[in-house]
């Protein structure tokens, strides 16, 4: 860039300078606006809910880090000499007890963290906020607010228990499915897993998502409502979290939709869940996760050469498409039969395919309109969990992991500034 008189100007540092010149004028605003209350003294004394007396000591301040920088905040300390504690109530005002950090700032720290790794997150504030945090305190920041989140989600959960939603979708499905996520050697004691040595690497995250469906499209296929899905999760038992599922499920609506498709894999506690607490729905077992089933049964038969394995699974495909699962086990039951065939995998699949034949009519649930796949959990999996969870060199805490999903969770769903209005609430 060049000025009239032909000197040349770095934009970028000027913008810089600019920005950092504007954050020292705020900040003095803000300073001066926060302590216009003169510390926020509240008369000799105040009586809390414990009974105890506390009695005004001393102005005392505190550096707070806000969005326009360090600010010093005056406030009135009272002390309890029964208790041996004090309290400054201005902080409780302000939202800024046990911390240095305003809500505006813990706000972008969560907001990065949800997103990033906490030392990437650490760098982004730094770039496009101008603000220095370290890595740990993104980490404590998301740790804190993601239990304030869990909160959240219980106290929604609650109250949808008791209330019945107005509206009544056409077409309300609900998914779930798990995912495991890397964990810390001591979340992994006495835990048997797939790897060589026997021993488990991961800890299952249930997931589950709840959306709408109003119409078809010109074809005739399905189509989510837009904006309609809201995702709940967590690493818990699936005693707890089918009550975690249903109470997302009532506040959606479950109680007045037309119809309610419960989609899933073939895990046992997937159909426990449905039968408990959706009793009634139309059950279906994603298709895709079907195909793979007749699949490992053609694999197990060394008589097929890849050619003669590519047109036997082809045949299967337009049963099970056409909703005829029993035909599949039959065909399997003659694969069985086959020189070179391994029996307990083929008796395995023929079992999967006979407890659920009843979640196989496709070709029923394609003329009813019904998504038969599982797709959008499938992509929550990824996006919700496997994108922040399972990046490489990663190992969490039940905790820290939970605090995590409760955050992606809330965000995925759309349901971030609700979360603050109750927060503020």
């Amino acid at each position: 860039m060049l000025l009239r008189d032909g000197t040349s100007v770095d934009l970028e540092a000027l913008e810089m300078c600019i920005r950092s010149s504007m954050h020292h004028i705020g900040s003095k605003v803000l300073a001066g606006f926060i302590n216009a209350d003169g510390g926020g003294y509240q008369g000799k004394s105040l009586s809390c809910d414990n009974g105890h007396t506390y009695e005004f000591s001393e102005y005392r301040k505190k550096e707070v880090l806000t969005v326009l920088g360090t600010v010093a905040v005056n406030r009135a300390y009272y002390y309890d000499r029964q208790g041996g504690s004090g309290i400054c109530p201005k902080d409780k005002t302000l939202d800024i007890e046990g911390t240095s950090f305003s809500p505006g700032v813990r706000r972008m720290m969560t907001r990065v963290g949800t997103y990033r790794s906490f030392g990437l997150g650490q760098e982004d504030i730094k770039e496009l906020a101008a603000l220095d945090v370290t890595a740990k305190e993104i980490e404590r920041t998301c740790n804190k607010l993601g239990q304030q989140v869990e909160a959240f989600f219980n106290s929604q959960a609650a109250e949808a228990l008791k209330v019945v939603p107005l509206q009544a979708a056409p077409k309300l499905y609900v998914c779930m499915d798990g995912t495991g996520v890397p964990m810390v050697k001591k979340e992994l004691l006495n835990r048997q897993g797939k790897a060589e040595d026997g021993q488990a690497k991961t800890r299952e995250v249930k997931l589950g998502c709840v959306f709408t469906q109003t119409k078809l499209d010109e074809k005739g296929r399905p189509v989510r409502d837009e904006g309609s899905t809201s995702y709940v999760g967590a690493i818990e038992t699936a005693e707890v979290f089918s009550k975690r599922l249903y109470a997302e499920a009532r506040r959606r609506g479950v109680g007045r939709a037309k119809e309610v498709v419960v989609l899933g894999d073939g895990a046992p506690w997937i159909w426990n869940i449905a039968d408990e607490c959706f009793p009634g729905a139309v059950e279906i077992i994603d298709l895709y996760h079907a195909r793979e089933h007749y699949w490992k049964a053609g694999r197990a038969c060394s008589a097929l050469n890849k050619k003669k394995l590519q047109k036997w699974a082809e045949a299967r495909r337009k049963e099970l498409d056409a909703g005829r699962p029993q035909d599949v086990v039959k065909a399997i039951k003659k694969l069985a039969n086959l020189s070179g065939s391994d029996k307990e995998i083929c008796d395995r699949e023929i079992g999967y395919f006979e407890k659920n034949k009843q979640r196989m009519r496709y070709a029923d649930f394609r003329g009813r309109g019904f998504f038969i796949g599982s797709g959008v959990l499938e992509a929550g999996c990824r996006s919700v969990i496997g994108q922040r969870l399972k990046q490489s060199g990663m190992h969490w805490s039940v905790a820290g992991a939970n605090n995590i999903i409760a955050l992606r969770c809330c965000f995925a769903s759309n349901r971030w500034e609700d979360f603050w209005e109750y927060r503020a609430a």
